[in-house]
């Protein structure tokens, strides 16, 4: 019964993404219409808007060599793993991921229209860990005072804003809106963007964990910036993988002797020798599509151009695999 349901939930995957992608292959002349304008007249895009893990780097209190040179450097700092979305012909723009560093990932993201927003569009979050609800706080009554600004999370993740303070004071004023999702359902945000929650086992001490799927009119990105393992995932990787155009996935940590002293089993996530290994078999055209994200202030891909790190950045592109960076824009 187990293996029938796995294959039915692929197959549903398989028919959400096909019928998104229709809304676009119904008008051929509107696709190379996008296919050919520039960088700043996409229609749909989707920007890289943070990297490292919830704390960020240099993380707090860190003297180790990964953090140590960035004391004192600003602009050497690392924010915390977030997309953007654009939609330049609705006037829409979306965070996914509410982080530590909301206040200058909102204020990149929204120099993308002009005139710009005052407000998010909407805020899709993955599960409640530190980096990737607290920015919610920004909307608040101390900060901006923000206008209802919808909130898109699975059931326990709403419950939990919605009961527990200070993040049932942004509901009762009326600072967010909150909507519960269903896994593998689609969020028709309009006409040609919608996005997907898909559910990832991971450590759900307050509420459930999703990916998303983020459907453009012609593209299709797949966000999975924190989850346990590949292998105990219910979906199989390199099949969604070859589904999507684009897929930021969660390199949290390059190698198990990462942190010494702590017990990696605590907070499991996906080694990245060990996600290498997982889509080595995948052809080149498809290795290409991966994007790592959510580095950890220790993992030596965070910053590729220090020498010591050379090994580990070398073993990435030799598979065929990209690194995410801030700043980096698709076209959806």
């Amino acid at each position: 019964m187990t293996k029938l349901l796995l294959q039915y939930r692929q197959a549903l995957l398989a028919l959400l993404l096909v019928g998104s992608f229709c809304l676009a292959c119904r008008n051929p002349a509107s696709q190379q219409q996008a296919a050919a304008t520039s960088e700043t007249t996409r229609v749909v895009e989707l920007e890289v808007l943070g990297i490292a893990q919830d704390a960020g780097s240099p993380q707090m209190y860190c003297r180790r060599e990964c953090c140590k040179p960035l004391w004192g450097k600003p602009e050497s700092h690392t924010a915390v793993v977030s997309l953007g979305v654009t939609d330049r012909q609705n006037r829409q723009q979306y965070l996914f991921e509410a982080t530590p560093d909301i206040r200058e990932q909102w204020k990149n993201l929204s120099t993308r229209l002009s005139p710009v927003l005052d407000q998010p569009s909407g805020i899709f979050l993955t599960h409640a860990h530190m980096g990737h609800y607290m920015g919610l706080l920004h909307l608040g009554r101390e900060a901006m005072g923000a206008k209802e600004v919808p909130v898109y999370g699975m059931p326990r993740m709403t419950q939990f804003l919605s009961s527990q303070g200070p993040w049932d004071q942004l509901v009762r004023l009326k600072n967010i809106r909150l909507t519960a999702l269903r896994s593998d359902s689609v969020q028709l945000l309009n006409r040609h963007l919608q996005v997907i929650p898909l559910l990832v086992p991971h450590r759900d001490e307050y509420s459930e964990t999703v990916g998303f799927l983020i459907q453009g009119p012609n593209k299709t990105a797949l966000f999975v910036p924190d989850i346990d393992k590949w292998h105990v995932w219910e979906t199989d990787l390199n099949a969604l993988i070859k589904q999507v155009d684009y897929a930021f996935l969660d390199a949290t940590f390059y190698d198990v002797d990462e942190l010494p002293g702590r017990n990696m089993d605590e907070i499991p996530h996906p080694f990245v020798l060990e996600t290498l290994e997982t889509v080595k078999k995948l052809p080149i055209e498809e290795r290409q599509k991966i994007y790592l994200i959510h580095f950890n202030h220790t993992n030596p891909l965070l910053h590729p151009n220090r020498p010591a790190n050379s090994a580990a950045v070398n073993s990435v592109k030799e598979a065929g695999v990209n690194m995410a960076r801030i700043g980096q824009r698709f076209a959806l």
